[in-house]
């Protein structure tokens, strides 16, 4: 499930969870509820296709992927991986639960 909150600053934001709840994939802020829609409907599209996750490990050694677009641009981040395996597992979890229904959490 897709969810849409307001983040301190004022911004619009999603974040996607796993049927456990567990967030998986995080957006940047947005200035419009309709940006941040957009962004989500990005995610359902581009999480089908495997070549626009982009697998990194950090400085630290945990991992994380980035979701881009077509023209590159990250339109989700997830969380870090303490494995690239777990990481992998995180892309295949983002894929399955794109499909899912939005919540919005701002009441506007």
């Amino acid at each position: 499930m897709f969810e849409i909150y307001k983040d301190n600053a004022g911004e619009f934001r999603f974040r996607l969870k796993a049927g456990n709840g567990q967030n998986i994939l995080a957006s940047e802020g947005y200035t419009s509820k309709d940006a941040c829609e957009n962004g989500i409907a990005s995610v359902k599209e581009n999480a089908q296709i495997p070549e626009r996750f982009a697998l990194e490990q950090s400085e630290n050694g945990q991992w994380h992927f980035n979701l881009t677009a077509g023209n590159h641009q990250v339109i989700g981040t997830s969380q870090m991986y303490d494995s690239k395996e777990a990481a992998q597992h995180g892309m295949e979890s983002v894929a399955k639960n794109a499909k899912g229904e939005v919540m919005d959490s701002t009441q506007e």
